[in-house]
């Protein structure tokens, strides 16, 4: 039974994944031929990565109002795609015609978003965002910045985007990512592996990350959650975001952490000197949230 039951598995993989191109070439093709009809997001779950985004992303989209993309949770647009035009990011989003009934079987105005959590630390999402979205709100979590890196480490070897050990990657990271911002933002469609996948210690700078949008959008559109909080009793954290957003209470939730993978423990030297260089960041971003985050109480 079992060997049949895993054929079973890999031949729906295999399906799903030679069946997605098409669908998503599709969906581009009829989402931009009515894009002027679709609506554009009213929030964002921005970053951070391996912070929890998708869990927040399925309990979110559990709402009768808020209608995620069609086929993917992450569009990338103001990070990677920023090059495809708005009509190909509008193209991912429900109708207001879809939104209008989310509205009348929710009580409540629908609201569209995605989760793509590379924006929060890409140097140009936020000016991006900004700029194409006023009034759009962003939902930022966060987690211990040392386990946040080794998770992050895993994912990438596990895609095939790092072949390093942890302890050499980190040793790596600042070669890595020299002058990667200032090649960004000279070149606007650039795309860089390395700032995108080897960003280990960068990404865990959360206090950077909001300072720097803050100036742009201002703090009253930022929320923030701290990921343990979420995990721990997350109907606090969940009510706190609707709260942000304006939505009502939305009934039952399912509850399930996403994403998380089991991983050798990580050496305790390293743990140390990770702890002690982002000792200073999480001072400031306490001093930022006006509260400490969980890692550190």
């Amino acid at each position: 039974m079992a060997p049949r039951h895993h054929g079973a598995v890999s031949s729906r993989s295999a399906l799903v994944a030679a069946v997605r191109p098409r669908a998503l070439a599709v969906s581009d093709v009829v989402g931009r031929a009515t894009s002027g009809a679709r609506m554009t997001p009213s929030f964002l779950i921005t970053g951070a990565q391996r912070c929890g985004t998708t869990s927040m992303y399925r309990a979110l989209a559990q709402h009768p109002c808020v209608l995620g993309p069609v086929l993917r949770k992450g569009v990338h647009y103001f990070d990677t795609d920023y090059g495809r035009g708005s009509s190909w990011y509008r193209a991912h989003f429900p109708t207001r015609w879809s939104g209008a009934l989310a509205a009348r079987r929710g009580g409540a105005p629908a609201q569209a978003f995605e989760s793509s959590p590379y924006y929060l630390f890409h140097p140009l999402a936020g000016e991006r965002i900004a700029a194409d979205l006023p009034g759009v709100r962003l939902v930022v979590l966060v987690r211990d910045p040392v386990e946040r890196a080794y998770s992050a480490h895993t994912h990438e070897l596990r895609r095939g985007f790092e072949h390093e050990p942890f302890d050499r990657a980190l040793e790596l990271e600042e070669a890595r990512l020299a002058g990667a911002e200032e090649r960004l933002r000279n070149n606007p469609l650039a795309v860089d592996p390395s700032h995108q996948h080897h960003a280990y210690v960068a990404r865990g700078r959360y206090v950077e990350q909001l300072e720097r949008l803050e100036q742009l959008l201002g703090r009253e559109r930022l929320h923030v959650v701290d990921s343990q909080d979420f995990f721990d009793d997350p109907a606090p954290a969940h009510s706190a975001v609707l709260d942000f957003l304006g939505l009502p209470p939305s009934g039952a939730v399912a509850f399930d952490q996403h994403n998380a993978r089991p991983r050798s423990p990580m050496p305790e030297p390293v743990r140390e000197r990770l702890s002690e260089h982002f000792r200073p960041y999480d001072e400031r971003l306490a001093a930022w949230l006006g509260t400490t985050p969980s890692w550190r109480r």
